[in-house]
C-alpha cells in the first residue's frame, strides 16, 4: 500500500503527460502530491522533513511552471531537490560532525560508525550524481524524453536502496531483523 502512495502522483503525471500535456500534468502532479501528503499526514500523523520539502518544492516550481507557462522549472525541480539534499548531508557531516542519516535511522537499527558514514557518503554521492543526471537531461533533451528518464528513472533510487539493503544486511543484528520499520 505504501508503496502505491509514493508513486501515484508521478504516475498521474505520467498519464495526464502523455493524455495531454506537460502542464495538465504538472497540476495533476500538484495535486496529486497535495493528496499524497494528506494521505501519508492521515496514516502516520506526521510529514517527514522530506516530505515538506518535496511538497513544498513541486507546488513552487509547480506554479513557476503553470503561471510562466514555462516547462523549464518542473524539469529542475528533481536537480534542485537532489542537490539541496546531496548539500545538507555533506554540510552536516563534515562541517557539524553529525550524520544526518544515523539521527534519523538510528533509532530503528544498530550498525557500526564506520557503516554510519560510508552510508552518508553514499547518499552524498547518490544525491550529487541524480541532480547531475537529471540536469542533463532536463537540459539537453526534450520534455518528452524528460518526462520518460522521470518516470524510467524511477530504476535509479530502486537499486540505490536495494543496494544499501544488501550492503547494510551483513551489520545488522537479530533485534534490529525484528524491528518494525515505520
Amino acid at each position: 500500500m505504501k508503496i502505491l502512495i509514493d508513486f501515484f502522483p508521478i504516475l498521474l503525471f505520467f498519464g495526464a503527460y502523455k493524455l495531454y500535456d506537460i502542464y495538465i500534468g504538472t497540476g495533476v502532479l500538484m495535486v496529486a502530491t497535495v493528496l499524497q501528503m494528506a494521505l501519508i499526514y492521515g496514516i502516520d500523523r506526521k510529514l517527514q522533513a522530506m516530505h515538506k520539502i518535496t511538497l513544498a518544492l513541486i507546488l513552487v516550481f509547480g506554479t513557476l511552471t503553470l503561471v510562466l507557462h514555462d516547462d523549464r522549472f518542473i524539469k529542475w525541480k528533481p536537480t534542485v531537490l537532489y542537490a539541496a539534499m546531496a548539500i545538507a548531508l555533506a554540510v552536516a557531516v563534515w562541517v557539524y560532525k553529525k550524520n544526518f542519516l544515523k539521527m534519523l535511522l538510528g533509532s530503528q537499527m544498530t550498525l557500526p560508525e564506520p557503516v554510519w558514514m560510508r552510508l552518508n557518503i553514499l547518499w552524498i554521492v547518490y544525491s550529487a550524481f541524480m541532480a547531475l543526471l537529471n540536469a542533463y537531461v532536463a537540459a539537453y533533451y526534450s520534455t518528452e524524453a524528460w518526462v520518460n528518464f522521470k518516470l524510467w528513472g524511477y530504476a535509479f533510487p530502486l537499486v540505490f536502496i536495494v543496494g544499501q539493503g544488501f550492503y547494510i544486511s551483513r551489520y545488522l543484528t537479530a533485534d534490529d531483523a525484528k524491528t518494525p520499520t515505520p
